[in-house]
């Protein structure tokens, strides 16, 4: 079983969209994926819940949550959300960043546009990986 990290600064938005896309997608007998961020937010941004649920996708019991050395551990590979420099950094893990704009206050049409971008993204990395249903 392979465990991926998607990662961002607040947790609040791209990671989130990005692991409840993945563990929609994926063989979960081959891969699972969970998120966390470096400065964890109070809760998922209002305006990814809303896009996620027109998606089929529940968030509103998703909560933020720090990326810790523990929670990394059993992880194979963190891809990160476009944050910068504020990225986080693990060591020995497989590595990624997706540059994608912060859906933290946009419209909800841009928003749609950002989760139907990490949805390609993910399907592309399941496909890579032989990791698809």
């Amino acid at each position: 079983m392979t465990s991926v990290i998607f990662a961002c600064v607040h947790n609040a938005g791209r990671s989130q969209m990005a692991a409840a896309c993945f563990n929609l997608l994926a063989d979960p007998a081959r891969a699972r994926a969970l998120s966390a961020g470096t400065q964890p937010g109070a809760r998922v941004h209002p305006e990814v819940q809303t896009v996620m649920a027109e998606a089929g996708v529940d968030l509103s019991s998703a909560h933020p949550q720090r990326l810790t050395d523990e929670l990394a551990q059993g992880a194979q590979w963190l891809i990160t959300m476009g944050c910068g420099d504020a990225c986080p950094f693990v060591p020995g893990l497989k590595r990624g960043d997706w540059p994608l704009e912060d859906p933290k206050g946009k419209p909800l049409e841009r928003v749609r546009e950002i989760r139907d971008e990490v949805r390609e993204r993910v399907m592309a990395l399941l496909e890579q990986e032989g990791w698809a249903r």
